[in-house]
């Protein structure tokens, strides 16, 4: 392939305690944190809101807050589900503690909360490189309409989700899988929906421990007719209620698909819109419910359920989750299945959890760099573990451990292998962590 070389200087406009890399649930939550252990922090996102999968996504709902009736993600994700219920714009599904939401008012809420920790937002910015030395991260590189821009940091934390802080950083992966990577999903929201009627109802709210909350009766039909009505790739379906009458939010399409590889990433999405619009019109043409819907917005984004994650101190095993081992370092809990679905296909592996289960700190920083951690998506847990982590509530506990962590190490000018994990224990209980 032909290279061209290029050379320019990049001004840094910004010097901070901690630079949190995405603003999905992971980042809002770990700028949040840090800033509130009076860090001075910096918050770049791609888009120009914050929210990530649940707002470029649409994955909803945000799962799994509570489990065999007590409260697992605690602290600062639960204030925000609580801000945004009182705003108008959540709802709390009990007993299981998933949360349906408007996707409009979590962004709303999400930049309230960001703005009042007093932390610098940088939008519209595409992390694009980093600088380094001697391991240690010195600069991040952003793209945005002032050009390239670099902002410099004591410590950095990678919420991308696809850890492309990290990647960049020259952080070892998790060895590639024999199985492919779980399939993308596009969310989409119809209206016109008969939100009233029975079957849809029963299907929008995900109220069921130990239940896959799937719209089964649907589902069987278009598994037997599937051939007759030429469905594309399809999961589910699931329902999910966006708090307004007559429209649901729809997980069903699904591809195979590398969201790390622009060329398939672009492939897929295109895919997956064409989908999007043939399974409204299957579900409009053959179901009562669904006879006056309409496509009213496609996720800016498809759902992506699967790419890299870093090897890191620990690596959590399957059977340390399902029989929820409890680490000296435990810093986040987790509560939803396994879930594992097929990239081909619309089978599902889904392994329910008798407790919830533990996160080591270990599992979010990497044994030689000194000045990294990882939330959500990117930390370090095999294929089995991350089916369930990778979920948003999950993701936003292991932010808020993460951005407590960065600002106690910036603060003490020591490399995150070395943080006081007594004293950072101490913190997330004050700030309300089920640890």
């Amino acid at each position: 392939m032909k290279q061209i070389n290029i050379s320019k200087s990049v001004p840094v406009v910004g010097e901070y305690d901690v630079v949190v890399c995405g603003g999905g649930p992971a980042g809002f939550v770990a700028a949040i944190a840090a800033a509130r252990e009076g860090a001075s922090v910096a918050l770049v996102e791609r888009f120009g809101f914050l929210g990530g999968m649940a707002t470029a996504g649409y994955v909803a709902p945000l799962s799994v807050f509570t489990y065999n009736q007590e409260l697992v993600i605690g602290g600062i994700p639960w204030e925000f589900i609580h801000r945004l219920v009182d705003m108008g714009g959540g709802y709390i599904e009990h007993p299981l503690g998933n949360v349906a939401f408007d996707p409009e008012l979590y962004k709303l809420c999400m930049q309230r909360m960001v703005e009042e920790a007093g932390i610098a937002l940088y939008m519209n910015s595409y992390l694009s490189g980093c600088t380094t030395e001697q391991g240690a991260i010195r600069h991040i590189v952003i793209e945005n309409k002032n050009g390239s821009e670099a902002l410099a940091a004591r410590v950095f934390i990678d919420c991308t989700g696809d850890a492309d802080l990290a990647a960049m950083a020259g952080v070892p992966m998790q060895p590639s899988e024999e199985a492919p990577l779980q399939p993308l999903s596009t969310y989409f929201i119809l209206g016109g929906v008969d939100t009233s009627s029975p079957l849809v109802c029963e299907a929008m709210h995900h109220n069921k421990q130990g239940e896959n909350c799937h719209c089964l009766p649907i589902r069987e039909q278009l598994v037997a007719r599937a051939e007759e009505l030429q469905i594309p790739e399809f999961g589910g379906p699931w329902f999910c209620t966006t708090l307004h009458e007559g429209c649901v939010a729809v997980n069903m399409t699904r591809t195979a698909g590398n969201a790390c590889d622009n060329r398939d990433y672009t492939r897929a999405e295109a895919r997956l819109r064409e989908d999007v619009f043939r399974m409204a019109a299957i579900l409009r043409e053959n179901f009562e419910e669904f006879r006056g819907c309409y496509v009213a917005a496609v996720a800016p984004q498809a759902g992506v359920r699967e790419t890299r994650r870093i090897k890191g101190v620990h690596t959590i095993s399957a059977e340390e989750y399902v029989t929820a081992h409890r680490y000296e370092d435990s810093v986040s809990r987790g509560a939803h299945p396994i879930d594992i679905h097929a990239s081909k296909g619309s089978s599902q592996v889904t392994i329910f959890l008798d407790q919830p289960a533990y996160v080591p700190y270990r599992s979010l920083i990497a044994p030689a760099f000194p000045n990294l951690l990882v939330a959500g998506r990117a930390l370090s847990a095999d294929r089995k573990a991350f089916a369930s982590l990778r979920v948003q509530a999950s993701c936003m506990g292991t932010g808020q451990a993460a951005g407590v962590a960065a600002a106690q190490c910036a603060t003490r000018g020591c490399a995150v292998q070395d943080a006081d994990i007594e004293q950072l224990i101490v913190r997330l209980k004050a700030l309300g962590a089920q640890i």
